[in-house]
């Protein structure tokens, strides 16, 4: 006798659409994109525990380094600059982009301002050529030629793209953990990196950092929701436990203790102050002009970069690689640039971090709306928001760097060596120069030699050919002495 079908499971209840969360569900098209709103508010809250960090770091790249009239900006105020910016422009990528990718001040990019720009001219000067950038990035956005650069990119070369930022955040995680690091230069070896931080592992730190990997991958074996939340949130109180028991040296720029006064009044001191043209007068319109590229070239394909990788991890990209409805995306990177000129925190653009969320299952912008809430909690309780140790926060960017990589490597022609090499370059050069612009240039250079070498030079777009040029003189401007 014929055994009856098992019955199918009933399909989820949609939320009532007169109700607020019908509403944000409307909006965000979260049932569409095939989430649910406690899995965007799990992956806002582990972006923001992934990223906080840039509340403390950002401040102590820009606050070490004096302007040529020898000022230096304030710690305090550069906090709150740093998180109001990223508040701001997260909360803005969330409800005009729809997509979970949270923004904050650029790491290297704070570097040029602090290292190249602010020695030359004033902080004002300096913090008004990023802005500059910022507008030069929104008029690509307007003109289309932004998203024309993305468009004529090959689907390899975005799969390369993408596996270049899963190494990239698999390196961040493990440098900031402390699990490996830098060999001295005193050491006169050409080995860069080592085990731990004397050649093996020892130290609490390390410990909850290794224990929190292990704890993240198994629960992601189990499928258990929430895994990297629940991992983050558990490590750090095992984190903070440790840190009240035993004597550790140093956690590194967190320290994982309740702060004595978890509220931190917030200072809007550097708000305003951008002189957008005044550097020209201390520099010359040439070496200007060259910094304000600088800037804009870096954010351009950091942010590039990051968005394809992103939205290709968060399926919100199309059969051909595309992200429907891209132009609001990078306008609002554009406006992020610019942004972070107008606060002083440097130019704000978007975060590989936003993997944790990702990983989490976040695929819509209200994953924002949750990051960016919390960095706003943190204008007023800095101390409390930056008590996660990076141990406790980085097994995230492991765990989710394995996932692009699992998801992306098979879509490469590994056959067509005009594709294959090229994605190869970039995927490597990306964690081994701790650059994505590096990555996306290398790549770019590679792929149009070698369509020409190959007799294939009209396959490749015109596009292709004018950001390889620009590439090219960008890595030439020091052998012309234009830097």
């Amino acid at each position: 006798m014929p055994t009856s079908a098992p019955a199918k499971a009933p399909a989820p209840k949609e939320p009532d659409p007169t109700s607020l969360h019908g509403a944000l569900d409307r909006h965000f098209r979260i049932s569409e994109r095939g989430s649910t709103l406690p899995r965007e508010i799990r992956g806002g809250f582990a972006t923001f525990f992934a990223m906080a960090y840039i509340i403390v770091l950002n401040p102590i790249i820009l606050g070490s380094a004096k302007d040529m009239y020898g000022h230096q900006l304030d710690n305090g105020q550069l906090v709150t600059a740093t998180a109001l910016t990223a508040a701001f422009t997260t909360l803005l990528m969330g409800v005009i982009g729809n997509v979970p990718i949270a923004l904050a001040a650029g790491l290297g990019v704070n570097t040029v301002v602090a290292l190249q720009l602010a020695p030359r001219m004033s902080w004002p000067d300096a913090m008004g050529m990023v802005v500059l950038a910022g507008l030069v990035v929104m008029l690509l956005v307007a003109t289309g030629l932004r998203e024309r650069v993305m468009n004529a990119v090959p689907l390899g070369l975005r799969k390369g793209i993408a596996i270049g930022i899963g190494l990239f955040i698999m390196l961040i995680g493990l440098v900031d953990s402390g699990f490996v690091s830098r060999i001295p230069d005193v050491a006169q070896t050409t080995v860069p990196l080592q085990l731990g931080g004397t050649g093996h592992l020892d130290g609490w730190p390390v410990l909850v950092f290794v224990l929190g990997t292990l704890l993240t991958l198994a629960l992601m074996v189990r499928k258990v929701p929430g895994a990297i939340l629940i991992s983050i949130v558990a490590m750090t109180v095992v984190a903070v436990v440790i840190n009240a028991v035993a004597e550790v040296p140093s956690w590194g720029l967190t320290t994982p203790k309740w702060p004595g006064n978890p509220v931190a009044s917030p200072d809007f001191g550097l708000v305003g102050h951008v002189s957008l043209f005044g550097g020209f007068g201390k520099v010359g319109v040439l070496t200007g002009v060259l910094f304000v590229f600088t800037v804009l070239l870096s954010c351009f394909f950091d942010a590039m970069g990051t968005i394809m990788g992103i939205g290709d991890e968060a399926k919100l990209t199309d059969k051909d690689g595309n992200m429907p409805g891209i132009s609001k995306v990078l306008f609002v990177d554009g406006i992020a640039v610019a942004a972070g000129g107008a606060t002083s925190s440097s130019a704000t653009t978007c975060f590989v971090e936003s993997t944790a969320g990702v990983g989490e299952g976040a695929r819509t912008g209200f994953a924002n709306v949750v990051t960016g809430a919390l960095f706003g909690v943190a204008l007023f309780l800095t101390p409390v928001a930056t008590m996660v140790p990076s141990q406790a926060a980085t097994p995230a960017l492991l765990a989710v760097g394995f996932l692009i990589l699992s998801g992306s490597i098979r879509q490469i022609d590994w056959a067509d060596h005009t594709i294959a090499i090229p994605a190869f370059v970039t995927m490597l050069m990306m964690p081994f120069t701790y650059s994505i612009t590096n990555g996306i240039g290398m790549g770019f250079i590679t792929f149009v030699v070698l369509r020409v070498a190959a007799g294939r030079g009209r396959e490749v777009p015109v596009a292709m050919y004018v950001v390889s040029a620009v590439f090219a003189f960008y890595y030439l401007m020091p052998a012309l002495g234009l830097t």
